[in-house]
Order: C-alpha cells, then sequence, then structure tokens
C-alpha cells in the first residue's frame, strides 16, 4: 500500500471513528428528556436501557458475516443512513417496555457499524505496518462527547430535531468517508470466507477475550458507578460527583490518544501489564479509607488501565489470520462487551449487601486474572 493511500486511509478511518457514535452521543443527551417525557421510574429506565447491549452483543456474529460480505466501505454506505433513523425511535416510544426494543433496534444497527470500524482498522494495521487502532478508539469516545454537547446546544430548537441535526450531519459526513476509504487489496473483492465454528476458532481469540472482559467490567462499573461512589466518599452533592465520571472519562480518553505510541516502544506484552497494572492501583486506591485524594487518583488510574485493552485486543484478534478478521473481532467484542452487562449490577448487587467499597474490591481478581492473561499478546 503506497504512503499517501496509507495516509488517506488512516485519517478518513479515526473519522468514521468519530462520526459513527455522534448519534449515539446526541441520544445520551436526551435521556433525561425522555424519562421525563414518558415518567419513568430510574429502575425503569435502567431495564429500558438495557435494550442496546442486550440487542448488540448477539447481532455481532451475524454482523461479522454481513460485513464480511459487503466490505467495510459499502456498509458505512448503506448502514449509516439506518443508524440515522433508528436513534429516532426513542422518541415515538410510550413506556419502557416500547423503549427497550426501541433502543434493542438501536443496538442491532450500531453491531454492523462497530465490525465494520474495527474491521477495516484491523485490516489496515496489517496491511500497512501502522498502529492506529488505540487512536481510534479514543476518537469513538471523542464523538460521543462531541455530539452529546452539539446536541445539548441544539435542545432549544426540539429535541428530535436536535438529534436530526447532529445524526444527519455526521452520517452524511460519514457515508462520504467510508466510500472515499481506499480499498485494501483483496478484502472487498471475491466470496466472502466461510464462518468459522467455535471449535475450530484459535484459542488464543478466546484468551485475548477474556483478557479485555475483565478490564471492560472496570471501564462499565466505573461508568455507572464513579459518582455514587464519590458523593458517598466526599459527601457532596450529585453536581460535584459527577467530577468522578470526568476524570475517569478524561483519563481513558487520554490513555487511548498516546497508547499507539506506548505500543510502539513497550510491545504488546508491556503495554497490557502496565495498563493493567495501572487499573489495579486504581481500584486499589479507590478503595484506601479516610483519604479522598487516594479516592480521585484512583478514578485517574483506573480510566487510564481501562484505556487500551479493547483496542489492544482488537489488534491482536484482527492479527489471528487473514481471512476472518470480521469474525475474530465480533467474537472478541461479543465477550468483551459482555463487561457492561455483568460489572454494574454486580456492583450494585455487592454494593447493596456489604458496601460499594466492598463492591469495587470485587473487580480486583478479574484484574488480576488479565495481567496473567497478557502472555497471550505478542511481545
Amino acid at each position: 500500500m503506497e504512503k499517501r493511500d496509507t495516509r488517506k486511509a488512516t485519517l478518513l478511518i479515526m473519522a468514521l471513528f468519530f462520526l459513527q457514535p455522534m448519534a449515539f452521543g446526541a441520544w445520551l443527551a436526551m435521556i433525561p428528556y425522555i424519562k421525563e417525557t414518558l415518567a419513568l421510574s430510574k429502575s425503569e429506565l435502567a431495564i429500558a436501557l438495557l435494550g442496546m447491549p442486550i440487542a448488540l452483543i448477539p447481532t455481532l456474529q451475524l454482523a461479522s458475516r454481513v460485513v464480511s460480505r459487503m466490505g467495510p466501505r459499502k456498509a458505512f454506505a448503506y448502514i449509516l443512513p439506518v443508524q440515522t433513523c433508528m436513534i429516532f425511535l426513542p422518541f415515538l416510544t410510550g413506556g419502557v417496555f416500547s423503549l427497550f426494543l426501541a433502543l434493542a433496534c438501536v443496538g442491532a444497527v450500531v453491531a454492523f457499524l462497530e465490525v465494520a470500524l474495527n474491521t477495516y482498522a484491523g485490516r489496515l494495521e496489517k496491511s500497512a505496518g501502522v498502529l492506529i487502532m488505540s487512536r481510534c478508539h479514543g476518537f469513538w469516545a471523542l464523538g460521543v462527547a462531541v455530539g452529546s454537547f452539539a446536541a445539548s446546544q441544539l435542545f432549544p430548537i426540539g429535541p428530535v430535531l436536535a438529534v436530526f441535526c447532529v445524526a444527519g450531519l455526521s452520517a452524511a459526513v460519514g457515508v462520504w468517508s467510508g466510500l472515499s476509504l481506499p480499498k485494501l487489496a483483496g478484502q472487498d473483492e471475491g466470496p466472502s470466507p466461510k464462518p468459522q465454528r467455535i471449535r475450530d476458532m484459535p484459542k488464543a481469540l478466546f484468551l485475548i477475550s477474556l483478557f479485555v472482559l475483565a478490564v471492560t467490567m472496570v471501564e462499565g462499573a466505573m461508568s455507572d458507578w464513579a459518582a455514587v461512589y464519590l458523593a458517598e466518599r466526599w459527601g457532596s452533592g450529585p453536581q460535584d460527583a459527577g467530577i468522578a465520571v470526568t476524570i475517569f472519562a478524561g483519563f481513558l480518553a487520554a490513555g487511548r490518544f498516546v497508547g499507539d505510541w506506548l505500543k510502539s516502544r513497550m510491545g504488546e506484552t508491556g503495554v497490557a501489564r502496565f495498563t493493567v497494572g495501572l487499573a489495579i492501583l486504581g481500584v486499589a486506591a479507590l478503595t484506601v479509607p479516610d483519604n479522598i485524594v487516594f479516592v480521585f487518583i484512583g478514578f485517574a488510574f483506573a480510566g487510564l488501565g481501562a484505556s487500551i485493552a479493547f483496542p489492544l485486543g482488537v489488534s491482536a484478534a484482527a492479527a489471528l489470520d487473514d481471512t476472518h478478521e470480521a469474525q475474530n473481532i465480533a467474537t472478541m467484542a461479543m465477550i468483551a462487551i459482555s463487561g457492561f452487562l455483568i460489572g454494574p449490577p454486580m456492583i450494585g448487587f455487592v454494593a447493596e449487601a456489604f458496601s460499594l467499597r466492598v463492591a469495587l474490591m470485587c473487580l480486583i481478581p478479574g484484574l488480576v486474572l488479565s495481567f496473567w492473561l497478557t502472555r497471550v499478546f505478542s511481545k
């Protein structure tokens, strides 16, 4: 692949990682409006919000087959407009059940785009010998933030119109970007590969997936419980406790933007051990009694520690063979994203029985397992 094409492909796929989640970010900004409009309790809203991950996870395998057949470039062109349409379904709902189904539809569509994004980025890393995956996921996090901010600022023109402006514009630019992506030799031509059976998949794929799973449990737990935990430890109001999520998310994004640089200098195993070690220190710092400074340090270390695992897992899964990248990535993501379903409820149940501090300690054994599993990566 020529250097000019490599640079073009890198810039465009990073742009797509930024553009695709803007519609999702716009929806996140509208959750309070939907909650108030439908008069949902917190528990009802929590149940409805599970619709997206519950649909996304099993759809990943189907998405891998479709993306392998049509190619990531065409997938962006066809599916980004569909995502724009689906993101309006929550505004048509009348209760918790219909909202659950609407978000399930959104999650199913997002699965196809997630596979397309990671498949193209993984193939580009292999074909051009570049390291981009971590930065790509940094742009994904940035896209969510920008989409949410833009929709919030446009709210006075009406929630539906605000979401349309963000989702429609990002989809239009995304379609152009997808069709402009350079073809990767042999990847968008010919019949799609025959799907692997579970017993034929590389054993390393499942070890990589378990490594990522334990870390995503930390990411899910911090996203849902960080503010609550800081409010308990700091004794501040909810308006101040939100700084916990800001610190965690900020260091999560920062870690992803420097992740490729760290990987080039430390190798896959080195950066995996370094970041998981930071995550262990971060969770441990959160549980130190009677010192609020350690809590803030803990959120920062946990963010940095959780930042690299998923993009590192995507690159490693894609590198296992040259035929089934999409299926390998989908399988890894299906297992890893389960951490967002397991982590937050686990923390809630343990906290109910004991305390949030004890509940957060339950994340450490999984991180220790992840640290041991870092041997699955190449040096």
